[in-house]
């Protein structure tokens, strides 16, 4: 939640905003905070999920997973959008969106196996 802040609401912020459709966006002030936090948590089980099926405990391995799964997963939602909306402006505006996404999911995902391996010895 805190690295989508900081990604998308500060470094990205005037890049999204030339780029993507703001018609559909809502004005800070309305943004239903609830309804996000909600979907960070939800997304963070997600991953711990997947690498727990991987049997991935330490911050290397979270990372790599987490990448791999984010790069699959915001490819296809934001190929679907480009394809089938008005959201991004142009293919650039896409792409990054893709990267930062990846970005964000290796980051949570490395967090997310550093938690799930505190404590366990050293082989």
């Amino acid at each position: 939640f805190f690295l989508g802040w900081l990604v998308y609401g500060m470094l990205m912020e005037g890049f999204m905003k030339e780029n993507t459709n703001q018609c559909m966006m809502r004005p800070m002030e309305e943004m239903t905070w609830w309804a996000m936090i909600l979907s960070n948590l939800f997304w963070g089980l997600v991953i711990a999920l997947i690498l727990s099926w991987a049997n991935i405990s330490d911050f290397m391995g979270g990372l790599k997973a987490a990448a791999m799964v984010g790069l699959l997963i915001c490819a296809s939602f934001d190929l679907s959008f480009y394809a089938m909306s008005t959201m991004f402006s142009n293919s650039t505006a896409m792409i990054a969106d893709i990267a930062v996404g990846t970005f964000m999911n290796a980051v949570g995902g490395g967090v997310i196996g550093w938690w799930m391996g505190r404590g366990k010895a050293a082989a």
